[in-house]
């Protein structure tokens, strides 16, 4: 036992470790200063000149969120399309079929918004040519517009005064070929030399111990793996994400894996002390941020660890904790520590299946994702964190009878409303798509959709709800992860969310950078005896009681009759 949290204390040091010399790579980066990626000039000039991009050209917050909002709409109808037809594209070695119209836009969607909810097996749901050049794709770009977002809002913090939040277009090429390209080119090697495939033959026919004859599919998956926990994207390969032996086959690619997708959360928040220069408050929101994710992560690894009480009543020892759902060359602790991670960073790759959880465990990981601010996905986390920032400017400056300020600049009613608006969003579209898909099973049962409501859960009571609320709440935080007691690939569940995925990553992609637009455009004013300071660690105390209370007030009763009731039962 000792041996298997020492290995996930090591995980976590070891990303911090590596994380902090890319921070200070990233900031090189962004600033123009001289990086070991110079090389790369002659291919960004070659994009810029064939895309009619000037890469001088500034651009305000409207301007910068045009561009970026625009490419996203072109890249979801690219991928639609391509879904539907995939069946008449080459590289499909395994005759699969093309999507059905609600599966493909949920699926073009899902990954468009860094997302990858997967309401499909991997191995049948799509070709190696919608994988590579649909799938991967999206993954690449995803996490490059939420870096791209996030550098944004720096150019606008590290300046007094100013409406230049950068160009758009070359700060996300940049992303992509400065960051995301160089590093999963390398951790796909990593893989390929650690039994991940990276061919494209078909499915190969192996006999099992008990001799029974099956097929396994295979095909180029290390490059894919690689940039969907670089790129906090999540999505599998596989159908089985992360617990397919072939998509992490060792202990060594799962503590690999681990590390990849913390990777650039934690490195942004060391590039962000860099580049605005203000490297103690940036220690405070890392610090904030950890001491979030150990509240969720020590009572996950306890319940974990100390196994079902139910089996335990049945006399059954538990010495290697609650292994239901979970790898043996994994183990509970490294499971728990996955499944906290990959719901707090917005990742959503699973190495054991979340539906087996203990009903305690089951609950942080939603909160994880409800709260969806300790370190986050790729530039997104620090997006979200901004928000909650803003609350706590406004409510301290209250308390102080001052006129909240943020980094020289006065916090007004625009800011607030946006913010507020935005960390309310999230609860309107969980606990209202939980509460209308509790609607659909309890009152219309019998309504003729792909499959009935009725059919949908697998588990009845608290746990069948907590299945609803946590794909919602999944969908909501652009995780990915699924409870798979839940029958999910049908008009119900695909459209709906479909139209949640869309909401919950933009609208918070907007409202931060439009925060810090008009913020940025003020009149700075210098820092005095009375100003609060954001940069301390009474503020980053402030700042975590209103994440926990905002959090608390709203979901709360949801969880209530989910995993909260689960885990009373069960006692």
């Amino acid at each position: 036992m000792n041996t298997e949290l020492f290995g996930v204390i090591i995980t976590f040091l070891l990303t911090v470790l590596l994380a902090m010399p890319l921070g200070k790579y990233i900031t090189k980066v962004f600033k123009g200063e001289p990086a070991v990626t110079d090389f790369m000039h002659p291919l960004e000039r070659l994009i810029f000149r064939v895309s009619g991009i000037d890469p001088a050209e500034s651009m305000n917050w409207k301007q910068f969120l045009k561009a970026m909002l625009s490419i996203n709409l072109l890249w979801f109808v690219y991928a639609y399309f391509v879904l539907l037809f995939q069946h008449k594209l080459p590289l499909n070695p395994d005759g699969n079929a093309g999507q059905a119209p609600d599966l493909a836009f949920n699926t073009a969607i899902s990954f468009l918004v860094n997302c990858n909810l997967q309401h499909y097996s991997g191995e049948t749901g799509v070709t190696y040519f919608t994988q590579l050049f649909v799938i991967t794709f999206l993954q690449f770009v995803s996490a490059a517009t939420g870096i791209a977002a996030l550098v944004g809002v720096f150019n606008g913090l590290k300046e007094k005064t100013t409406n230049d939040l950068g160009n758009f277009w070359v700060i996300f090429t940049k992303s992509l070929t400065r960051i995301l390209l160089p590093l999963s080119l390398a951790a796909a090697i990593v893989l390929a030399f650690n039994g991940t495939p990276a061919g494209f033959n078909g499915r190969d026919t192996i006999t099992t111990l008990q001799g029974d004859t099956v097929q396994v599919a295979r095909g180029p998956a290390a490059g894919m793996i690689a940039i969907k926990h670089l790129g906090t994207n999540g999505g599998g390969w596989f159908g089985a994400n992360s617990a397919h032996p072939l998509e992490n086959p060792n202990y060594f690619t799962n503590m690999f894996e681990l590390v990849l997708q913390m990777l650039i959360p934690i490195a942004m928040i060391i590039a962000m002390g860099s580049y605005i220069k203000r490297k103690k408050l940036a220690w405070v929101i890392f610090g904030v941020m950890t001491i979030g994710m150990l509240c969720l992560l020590i009572p996950t690894m306890v319940t974990e660890l100390n196994g079902n009480p139910a089996i335990a009543q049945m006399g059954v020892a538990q010495a290697t904790g609650a292994m239901e759902g979970k790898e043996v060359r994994f183990g509970a602790a490294a499971s728990a520590y996955w499944s906290i991670v990959t719901t707090i960073i917005s990742t959503g790759s699973v190495n054991s299946m979340h539906d087996s959880s203990m009903p305690l465990s089951g609950l942080m990981q939603m909160l994880g994702m409800m709260i969806n601010a300790f370190y986050g996905g790729c530039g997104v986390g620090l997006l979200n964190y901004l928000l909650y920032i803003i609350i706590a400017v406004f409510i301290s400056g209250l308390m102080v009878g001052r006129t909240p300020e943020f980094m020289g600049h006065k916090v007004e009613a625009g800011e607030i409303k946006i913010a507020s608006l935005v960390c309310l969003l999230s609860a309107l579209l969980v606990k209202g798509g939980a509460a209308l898909a509790a609607y659909m099973v309890t009152h219309h049962p019998e309504m003729a959709l792909t499959v009935k409501p009725a059919a949908w859960l697998n588990n009845p009571s608290h746990h069948g709800f907590s299945e609803m609320l946590y794909e919602f709440t999944s969908a909501s935080a652009n995780n990915g992860s699924e409870l798979e007691g839940l029958g999910d690939n049908n008009m119900f569940w695909n459209i709906s969310t479909g139209i949640v995925l869309i909401m919950a990553r933009f609208i918070p992609v907007i409202g931060p950078v439009a925060i810090i637009g008009i913020l940025s455009n003020k009149k700075y004013i210098p820092g005095s005896a009375g100003t609060l300071r954001t940069d301390s660690l009474t503020f980053g105390a402030m700042t975590f009681a209103v994440i926990v209370i905002v959090n608390a007030l709203s979901f709360f009763p949801a969880l209530a009759l989910g995993p909260i009731a689960e885990y009373l039962s069960l006692q």
